[in-house]
């Protein structure tokens, strides 16, 4: 943890120059915004109020749970996206209750660059407003992205998906995706984005201020006969911690059709309390938009 930066020198007070009264000081401070534009980089504590940027590392955190929580939302392994950049953002950072950002932010579909076509990579801008609660995990989120993939190729590309499990003779059983040198079959690609699509969930509900996830490894995946539609897994996967470089394994269970909202049950082990531990999920009360979607 890099040294907090000791506030600056309050200006001499004098008869053009009035100091403030200490009460309207500490208002003041506690709620005018901190705002930044994405490059700068900033060494100070983002939880105190009186910073004059904000870190970078707080838009990108923001970004990165606000795509978990749209990607999740969204329900479509043929929509997935992960961050390009972050753009520009401003946050009002409360010590005692947690913060609130805005952030703007470009993404990119979430392919390997062989299997996209000319133009396919970015995908234009997102914005969203996040609220963490201090070291609370599940932040609450609204985001709007332009320029998705459209509608008619999104529903084709995920039928196919879907039209490839089903034809299975045999239910899938998996052991480690990608292998060991990192390398995932294009016939394992579509088990791949259907559980980081239902890892998206898992991922936001265990964001907090300062830890953020990212999908390592499927350890292991079981597709289940159904007498319905849908398609239904069991799969493990490692997710990592990037600020305490732990790999914490969970145990998800997902359901998914076509069109219709994602059903994810999980749990996951080496975590602090039983509440952030397992989760339920069949879609979302907290506020979102999802444009052109």
């Amino acid at each position: 943890m890099q040294p907090r930066r000791q506030p600056p020198p309050a200006p001499r007070s004098g008869p053009g120059n009035p100091r403030p009264t200490a009460p309207l000081l500490a208002l003041l401070l506690l709620l005018a915004p901190v705002v930044a534009p994405a490059g700068s980089r900033s060494a100070e504590d983002p939880a105190q109020p009186e910073d004059a940027g904000v870190p970078r590392r707080l838009l990108q955190q923001a970004a990165r749970a606000a795509l978990h929580f749209f990607n999740f939302r969204a329900g479509s392994p043929s929509a997935l996206r992960v961050l390009a950049e972050v753009q520009e953002g401003r946050a009002w950072i409360n010590p005692k209750e947690g913060c609130k950002v805005d952030v703007v932010f470009s993404t990119e579909r979430y392919k390997p660059e062989s299997l996209l076509q000319e133009g396919e990579g970015r995908l234009g801008k997102c914005s969203a407003r996040v609220v963490f609660k201090n070291q609370k995990p599940r932040p609450a989120i609204n985001v709007t992205c332009t320029r998705l993939i459209e509608k008619k190729k999104r529903q084709q590309e995920d039928y196919l998906l879907y039209k490839q499990m089903k034809q299975l003779k045999n239910p899938l059983e998996i052991v480690s995706i990608p292998d060991n040198h990192g390398h995932i079959d294009p016939y394992l690609r579509p088990i791949w984005d259907l559980a980081f699509l239902g890892s998206s969930y898992v991922m936001w509900e265990m964001t907090t201020q300062v830890s953020h996830y990212y999908l390592a490894q499927l350890t292991s995946v079981r597709q289940w006969k159904t007498n319905d539609d849908t398609i239904d897994f069991d799969y493990t996967v490692l997710l990592h911690e990037l600020s305490t470089q732990e790999i914490i394994p969970c145990h998800i269970h997902l359901v998914w059709y076509p069109g219709k909202p994602l059903k994810v049950k999980y749990h996951c082990q080496e975590l602090q309390t039983p509440e952030e531990a397992s989760g339920t999920e069949e879609g979302s009360a907290v506020p979102t938009e999802l444009s052109n979607f």
